[in-house]
């Protein structure tokens, strides 16, 4: 804490915006933590004169009263442990990190894009409920409707962390709005996510490996931005990695931040590789279709919310939809956790 508290009055600390911010976070991640425990802990002596009181008490009037602000002390307590528990299960080496999510569209047609923009609208809602800072990288229009994909960077404490919960296949059964018969139709889309890395991470890319192409974006972000070849999508040859920017008006800006996008993934890649977990990664990258799912979205003939991993169920599709994901990504922290403990 000392030595961050240093760090922040050093001359030139805000030269460098995106260290400090970092910095800034950590600090106040600091800050968080030790409020939380000067909250438990005079929770405890609370609750110590609570049960002295309540043996001591004779009036049953008073005794209940005391059982009741008694409760809601330890209710409050418990939400903050439980809250420090999920924080302890983000302990990853790349946990607190900001995120860049991938959303594609899988089969289903025109109802699977519209799939995708729907669970785009769904990740945007729960960063906003969060607080997380969003930025959209690149997006790819469906031929009807809806999007065949979109790349978002995500800055926020523990953003790749909770938003790692959501990497898999989401399946979605509804009467499609595209069907003039009005049938029920299966959509999928897939989420993907990686830590967005320090710009010092040590990736070696020889210039001949990249395949560069540069296209006109589409979509919002002026006049300008649509009348010149300013969007760059690189293709990282060896792996087959493609990554692309359209968010700047300069060419420049939009390159540099499909490098850093690109170098991020290939830093996956080599420590996926390092560990022996190539076999994860494809699992993250499955067929996007039947059998690779990971939460199920059921809007008729009844209205369901189910993930398959943790059997958490939620009977508001709506509620889901709109950005309420915060028990489905607990209860999958809690259950990786549960596993690495076992094998432990």
């Amino acid at each position: 804490m000392r030595e961050l508290d240093q760090l922040s009055t050093e001359p030139g600390f805000w030269d460098d915006a995106e260290r400090a911010q970092k910095i800034m976070r950590d600090r106040q991640s600091i800050v968080d933590l030790l409020a939380d425990l000067d909250k438990i802990a005079t929770t405890v002596d609370d609750l110590e004169v609570y049960v002295e009181m309540i043996d001591a008490g004779d009036d049953e009037d008073e005794i209940n009263m005391l059982l009741e602000e008694a409760n809601e002390s330890l209710s409050a307590a418990r939400k903050i442990v439980d809250g420090l528990e999920i924080e302890r299960m983000l302990g990853g080496e790349h946990d607190q990190s900001d995120a860049i999510v991938t959303v594609n569209s899988g089969a289903g047609g025109t109802d699977s894009q519209d799939w995708a923009e729907m669970l785009l609208r769904m990740l945007l809602r729960f960063c906003e409920r969060r607080g997380f800072k969003v930025e959209l990288i690149s997006a790819q229009d469906g031929m009807e409707a809806g999007i065949k994909s979109a790349e978002l960077r995500v800055s926020g404490e523990y953003a790749y962390g909770l938003l790692k919960a959501e990497i898999g296949v989401h399946r979605l059964v509804r009467i499609s709005p595209f069907d003039s018969a009005g049938r029920r139709h299966t959509a999928f889309a897939s989420v993907h996510a990686i830590p967005d890395l320090d710009d010092n991470i040590e990736i070696d890319i020889d210039e001949k490996d990249l395949k560069v192409d540069t296209y006109r974006s589409s979509g919002a972000g002026g006049q300008h931005v649509n009348k010149t070849d300013s969007a760059i999508r690189i293709t990282h040859i060896p792996t087959g990695t493609v990554v692309a920017c359209q968010n700047e008006r300069s060419q420049h800006k939009n390159r540099a931040t499909a490098m850093k996008i690109l170098k991020a993934k290939l830093y996956e890649l080599e420590r996926l590789e390092r560990e022996k977990e190539v076999d994860a990664l494809n699992a993250n990258k499955r067929e996007i279709a039947w059998g690779s799912q990971i939460r199920s979205y059921v809007l008729y003939p009844y209205r369901q919310v189910k993930d398959l991993r943790t059997e958490v169920v939620k009977n508001d599709p709506d509620a889901v939809l709109d950005g309420d994901l915060d028990d489905f990504i607990t209860a999958y922290l809690l259950q990786q956790g549960d596993k690495e403990a076992a094998e432990a």
